[in-house]
């Protein structure tokens, strides 16, 4: 996969991501007419929002960044795999590598835009769907210091949670992923495909790969 190619899909999911964020956000019941004015001293207060929220929007570049070799990851490992002993260890480390450096390059452009294009994706929609008083408590509850732990945990919460599903789904997704593989490798050799390629999903879930975007 080229760079260029995984810029363009870090473009779309950066759109769909930051919509995502928003509707998450929004309450329900802020969809009516009070909260659409947008005055000075609300884009001060959206503004402030954002910057509070800096870190989660910086995140979101990192793990767009992470994304495509996320999705070539499984074919990369089926293939060192398949090369000879001696070779596998040196091949893989040299990989690594260039994960690294594709990291190091991208990351900083994905992320530096996600926290650019905040203002006019996510800005409007705060401006629209919050009242300024409602803007005035979101910050308060933002910049809480219990707040502000309860997000430190974030990582830890989530590293926890995904070992032990990890652990404790893996028995009952692995055959069913292996089963997937097979009948999609059977259709592809049955419509002349060949099948051989190393693009079949993960085998059972995995933990997200450490070190791809920090």
């Amino acid at each position: 996969m080229s760079m260029r190619t995984a810029g363009r899909r870090a473009a779309v999911v950066l759109a769909a991501s930051a919509a995502a964020w928003v509707m998450l956000a929004a309450p329900a019941h802020a969809q009516g007419t009070e909260a659409s004015a947008s005055t000075p001293a609300k884009k001060e207060l959206v503004a402030r929002v954002l910057k509070l929220q800096q870190p989660g929007l910086e995140n979101i570049g990192r793990q767009l960044v992470e994304q495509p070799w996320l999705q070539m990851a499984n074919a990369v490992r089926a293939e060192i795999g398949r090369l000879p002993q001696d070779k596998r260890e040196a091949v893989a480390r040299e990989i690594e590598a260039d994960v690294r450096r594709y990291a190091e390059d991208a990351v900083p452009v994905v992320r530096d835009r996600a926290v650019a294009l905040a203002p006019t994706t996510i800005g409007p929609l705060l401006e629209q769907r919050f009242t300024e008083d409602e803007l005035r408590q979101l910050i308060t509850i933002l910049e809480s210091p219990i707040n502000a732990r309860y997000q430190a945990l974030g990582q830890e919460m989530q590293r926890a949670l995904i070992t032990k599903v990890v652990a404790e789904t893996r028995a009952a997704v692995e055959p069913k992923v292996k089963a997937l593989e097979q009948s999609v490798q059977t259709r592809l050799r049955a419509a002349g495909g060949g099948g051989g390629g190393a693009s079949g999903p993960a085998a059972g879930p995995r933990r997200p790969a450490s070190g791809a975007g920090n």
